[in-house]
C-alpha cells in the first residue's frame, strides 16, 4: 500500500476508462452462442487499441486476458471455445489492465440476453452491485479502516440474504495487481488498518444464492461454489480522497 502521487492517480484514471471502455464493449456484444475465448480475444484486441495491456494476461502464467465465470463459477474462470453462452447465463467478466507501469482492476456479472431469468437472479446481481455501491460510499477519507468499508459490504450482502465469499478478498492495487491490505467483504467498522489519502484499493464484493464454500475446478484456475449455486462479482478500483473516495474504473 503506497500513496501515489496526483499524476500517478491520473495515470490510473486514464487506465480506468480503458478498462471501463473494454467492460462496456463486452458487455454490448456479449450473446447467445459466443464462447468465452472469443470475449476475452475481444477485450484483447480492444485494450491493445486503446493502448494498454491487459493486466492478466501471463500473471502467474494465467494464459487469457480475461476472467469469464459463469453461473456456479465465482472468478477467476478460464476463457474457453467450449463454453458456449446461453440466455439467462449469470456471467462475471473480471479485467484488468495495466497502463503507464500502474495497475487497475473491475468486474461486472451481467445476465446473457439481457433479462433477469428469475427473482432470485435479480436479487443476487443487484444485491452484489448494491454491496460495492455501499463500500465506496463507507470512505469517508483518509483514515478510513478497512473494516469499515467491509461491514458495509456485509451489511448490504446480509439484507439481500446472500451468501458472503469468505476466501477471496478486494485488495490494494497500483504498482501490483494484488497488494496489501486485503478488503475482505465481512467485517466490523473501526477494524483493521487504515487507509490514508492517495492510496488506491480494489473493493470486489463477491456473493452466492446459496452457501460460501468455493473450490478450485478441473481446469486449474476456475474459482467455483462448492453448492453449485450461482454467483456474482463486482469491482471497481478507487482512490481515497481526503474527504471520501473517487473511482478510477468509469467512462
Amino acid at each position: 500500500m503506497r500513496i501515489k502521487t496526483p499524476p500517478e492517480i491520473e495515470v490510473m484514471r486514464e487506465g480506468g476508462r480503458m478498462l471501463a471502455a473494454v467492460l462496456n464493449k463486452l458487455k454490448q456484444e456479449m450473446s447467445a452462442g459466443m464462447n468465452t475465448k472469443e470475449l476475452a480475444d475481444m477485450a484483447q484486441a480492444e485494450i491493445k487499441a486503446l493502448g494498454g495491456r491487459p493486466a492478466f494476461l501471463g500473471h502467474k502464467d494465467f494464459p487469457e486476458a480475461l476472467c469469464t465465470s459463469i453461473n456456479h463459477e465465482i472468478v477467476h474462470g478460464l476463457p474457453s471455445k467450449k463454453k458456449i453462452l446461453k440466455d439467462g447465463d449469470v456471467i462475471g467478466l473480471d479485467f484488468g489492465v495495466f497502463y503507464k507501469g500502474l495497475y487497475v482492476d473491475s468486474a461486472i456479472t451481467e445476465v446473457v440476453g439481457g433479462r433477469y431469468p428469475n427473482s432470485d437472479v435479480k436479487r443476487l446481481i443487484e444485491g452484489t452491485k448494491e454491496a460495492l455501491s455501499a463500500g465506496i460510499a463507507a470512505i469517508k477519507g483518509g483514515g478510513t479502516r478497512v473494516g469499515d468499508i467491509s461491514a458495509a459490504v456485509q451489511d448490504v450482502l446480509n439484507r439481500y440474504k446472500l451468501g458472503i465469499i469468505r476466501d477471496l478478498v478486494g485488495h490494494a492495487v497500483g504498482d501490483d495487481i494484488h497488494e496489501e491490505p486485503n478488503i475482505p467483504n465481512y467485517g466490523a467498522r473501526g477494524t483493521g488498518p487504515v487507509l490514508p489519502a492517495g492510496v488506491t484499493i480494489a473493493i470486489e464484493p463477491m456473493a452466492s444464492l446459496g452457501d460460501w464454500h468455493i473450490q478450485t475446478g478441473a481446469d486449474g484456475w476456475t474459482v467455483e461454489m462448492v453448492d453449485g449455486s450461482l454467483s456474482a462479482h463486482f469491482e471497481h478500483t478507487v482512490v481515497i480522497t481526503d474527504t471520501g473516495a473517487e473511482i478510477l474504473t468509469l467512462l
